[in-house]
């Protein structure tokens, strides 16, 4: 039987607390290699999306029908179906991006990431909640690619979502934009070793923003004790 899903705590999970790269550190080959530009960084983190979710429902349809001693031979057919149909469909739709991205799409299928939430989630779940849990991870997945291919794109070329237009589709114009006028670009920041140093300065950032939440959860705690034992607010629980 599944358990009981809170759908708050797998949309913490998706998009901060288990985020897959910034939390589990898995899929760093694609998510260095792409992001040199914020528009390649949402695209690959789009075909990704479609994989999680799609990988979540089907897994999930079929979790009575696979029998545990081949699941995970299961779960990586399944996923490299998918990923083959997303391959295809991007070929065929947004040929541009096809081009940039190129092998590290059909890669989508050694993300651990995906093998693992088949495994231990939607495997185990209902299919709304094993669709919710592969949305909310690709989500996540996606905001953190969008967030090194910017940071690196702005620094590096002084644009944001460079050749949106061409990449994802006329639709997506209204991305683009030059954020220093006549800048004349630090290449390091584009290239791989700037992945690198880009990824570890967000992976610190994360890691401050954890720790100040932390301390203001224990802070938060401690007044509520206060208050429960002498039946008066303090300043801080007042907020002052």
């Amino acid at each position: 039987m599944a358990d009981p899903v809170d759908y708050g705590t797998i949309t913490k999970n998706g998009l901060w607390d288990n985020n897959i790269v910034f939390s589990q550190l898995l899929a760093l080959c694609p998510l260095l290699a792409v992001t040199g530009t914020a528009t390649n960084g949402l695209g690959m983190g789009l075909a990704s999306l479609a994989v999680l979710v799609l990988s979540g429902l089907v897994v999930s349809l079929l979790r009575n029908v696979i029998t545990p001693e081949i699941r995970i031979p299961a779960f990586v057919l399944i996923i490299a179906c998918i990923v083959t149909v997303v391959d295809m469909v991007l070929n065929a739709w947004v040929h541009d991006l096809h081009k940039v991205l190129g092998l590290f799409i059909p890669l989508i299928v050694t993300n651990c990431a995906i093998l693992g939430r088949a495994e231990a989630f939607a495997s185990r779940q209902s299919v709304v909640a094993a669709t919710f849990d592969g949305l909310m991870m690709g989500i996540g997945f996606t905001l953190a690619l969008v967030a090194l291919g910017a940071v690196r794109e702005v620094l590096g070329s002084g644009t944001l979502f460079a050749n949106a237009s061409i990449l994802l589709g006329s639709g997506f114009g209204f991305l683009e934009m030059v954020i220093f006028p006549d800048y004349t670009g630090f290449l390091l920041l584009i290239l791989p070793p700037g992945g690198f140093i880009a990824l570890g300065f967000l992976l610190a950032l994360k890691s401050v923003i954890d720790a100040r939440k932390k301390v203001g959860g224990q802070e938060n705690a401690r007044d509520r004790k206060t208050f429960t034992a002498s039946g008066v607010l303090t300043p801080a629980a007042k907020g002052e």
